[in-house]
């Protein structure tokens, strides 16, 4: 049976990422198939067009590696990744600067089945939301808004109910046996969704001053340093080590503001701020909070459904950011997105 080219491709994708500055000569004889020369020849010029391998050398000499992009977005088995201890895994210890500059300015981040299927809940949510008075849109905008508070204070380890969030929020009636922060921290975040409610454009563009501004709300009263750090600082789980030169981490935002801006997708623009921002780590503390609040206001800037992660896995969530630190691959944290998305609409609206 004849296979297709996404399977021809796949396979000598899986050959080079073993075998790594092969020749297409390499690749046809490694593969031990049935595939003509000319056949494989033709899927890695494919290959090459899709930004999927890069190559060094000229002519015969040429040889094939994978590139950034294929890194970026190919599979990885969660579970298998993490049944290697901290110190087993082959890990990008140092901040990826040619992440910004060469790898996801060309990547495609979401197939186009992934791109249709999350057109279509963007079509169902306009269409649910045209139905609804803007006294029933407010009141789902609120219980989002009381869930995205509770699940992204719940990701830092606060440990407050779904139930004592909403009390919390509603009457300001705080839980008994909690401490002053974690109150603190559900209620930064209702200010802070309540800050891109009333100014929806402060991210277009993005620039370092609204993330600094949605941080400033966010960690207020929680003893937290604001603005750009100034000393290192380490990540729990993870021998991926963030820049720790003030100048090198604002040149970085920059290039995260600059890469983002030029993006005409809104879930490309979405979902790199809600890495991108915690890749960096350019505060002291409040990172995360901070891409989940910034990566909403770019959705609803645009009149897309906002994300509530009400039902991610807490552990998930971080495993998912690991594997991004640590390969520089966005394929986990992808899922938690588009399946959040989904649960967005159908939940909410």
């Amino acid at each position: 049976m004849a296979r297709s080219k996404k399977d021809t491709s796949g396979l000598i994708l899986d050959f080079i990422n073993l075998n790594p500055l092969c020749s297409s000569k390499e690749i046809h004889e490694g593969l031990e198939s049935d595939f003509g020369y000319a056949t494989i020849k033709r899927a890695i010029q494919y290959l090459l067009v899709e930004n999927l391998v890069t190559t060094s050398g000229r002519g015969k000499s040429t040889k094939y590696r994978i590139s950034g992009a294929y890194e970026l977005i190919r599979s990885i088995n969660v579970k298998e990744y993490f049944q290697k201890e901290i110190d087993e895994r082959e890990i990008k210890e140092n901040f990826n600067h040619s992440l910004f500059r060469e790898t996801l300015n060309k990547a495609i981040v979401f197939t186009k089945e992934e791109l249709t299927n999350l057109t279509n809940l963007q079509n169902q949510y306009k269409e649910n939301i045209s139905k609804l008075t803007e006294t029933e849109y407010k009141k789902e905008l609120e219980r989002l808004a009381i869930d995205l508070s509770w699940k992204s204070s719940q990701i830092e380890g606060n440990t407050y109910s779904l139930l004592e969030t909403e009390r919390l929020l509603k009457e300001k009636e705080t839980a008994p046996g909690k401490t002053k922060d974690e109150a603190t921290m559900l209620l930064n975040h209702k200010a802070a969704l309540d800050f891109i409610i009333v100014h929806p454009s402060f991210v277009k563009p993005l620039t370092i001053s609204g993330i600094e501004d949605i941080h400033s709300i966010l960690i207020k009263d929680l003893g937290i340093d604001r603005n750009i750090r100034k000393r290192k600082v380490g990540i729990s789980g993870t021998n991926y080590k963030p820049l720790d030169n003030e100048f090198q981490i604002k040149e970085a935002l920059e290039e995260l503001c600059k890469l983002v801006n030029q993006q005409e997708n809104v879930f490309v623009r979405a979902l790199f701020v809600l890495v991108l921002i915690s890749y960096i780590q350019a505060f002291a503390d409040g990172n995360k909070r901070t891409a989940r609040i910034i990566s909403n206001a770019i959705l609803m800037n645009n009149d897309y459904c906002p994300i509530s992660f009400r039902t991610v896995d807490s552990i998930d969530y971080k495993k998912a950011l690991l594997i991004f630190y640590e390969q520089n691959n966005i394929s986990a944290f992808k899922k938690i997105f588009m399946d959040q998305f989904e649960f967005a609409v159908k939940t909410y609206f």
